[in-house]
C-alpha cells in the first residue's frame, strides 16, 4: 500500500468517551446552569449593596465576595464553554469549588438559623444560601467530571487522525 498501514478500524472508547458529543453536552448543561446560577448569585447579594450604597452606609465585605464570586463564576461558566478551554479546567472548577464552599459557609453561619416568619430580607438571604450551596455543587461535580476525563483518557489517540497519542 503507498500510503502506509492504514487503520479503519472504530477509535477506542477511550476517544470517544472523552470527545464525543454525548460527554460535551451534560457538560454544556452543567455550565449553563453554572451560568444562571452566578447571575442568580449576583442578584441576591446585590440588592443589598445597592441599598446600603443608596443609604450612605457601610458595605459589608462578605457581600462584596459574593457578588465578586458570583461575577467571576458567570464569566468562567461563558468562557468554559469552549472546547480548548474546557479540557483543563478542571483545577479552576476545583477552586471555584472552594470558593463557594468558603460563600456557603460564611452565609449558613448568619442566615440558616434565623426565622425568617416575617422578615423578607432573612428570607430572601436563606434562599441565597441555598443558591451557594447549588453552586458549591455544581462547580464539585464539574470538576470531578473533568479529573475523570484527564485521568483516565487521557492516554487515546488523537481526534482527526487518530496516530498521535494525546
Amino acid at each position: 500500500m503507498a500510503f502506509g498501514r492504514a487503520s479503519l478500524a472504530p477509535r477506542s472508547s477511550s476517544t470517544a468517551a472523552s470527545g464525543s458529543l454525548l460527554s460535551r453536552v451534560p457538560l454544556w448543561v452543567l455550565r449553563f446552569l453554572q451560568f444562571v446560577f452566578a447571575i442568580t448569585v449576583i442578584a441576591l447579594y446585590a440588592q443589598d449593596l445597592h441599598g446600603a450604597h443608596n443609604l450612605h452606609r457601610y458595605t459589608d465585605p462578605s457581600w462584596r465576595y459574593a457578588v465578586a464570586l458570583g461575577t467571576i463564576a458567570a464569566i468562567s461558566s461563558l468562557l468554559l464553554l469552549w472546547p480548548t478551554l474546557s479540557r483543563m479546567a478542571w483545577p479552576w472548577d476545583l477552586t471555584m469549588f472552594i470558593l463557594f464552599t468558603t460563600l456557603f459557609g460564611l452565609f449558613a453561619r448568619l442566615y440558616l438559623h434565623l426565622d425568617a416568619a416575617g422578615d423578607r430580607g432573612n428570607a430572601r438571604m436563606k434562599r441565597a444560601v441555598w443558591i451557594d450551596l447549588i453552586n458549591m455543587l455544581l462547580w464539585f461535580i464539574t470538576a470531578v467530571w473533568g479529573m475523570i476525563l484527564f485521568f483516565f483518557f487521557r492516554g487515546s489517540r488523537s481526534l482527526h487522525t487518530g496516530r498521535a497519542t494525546v
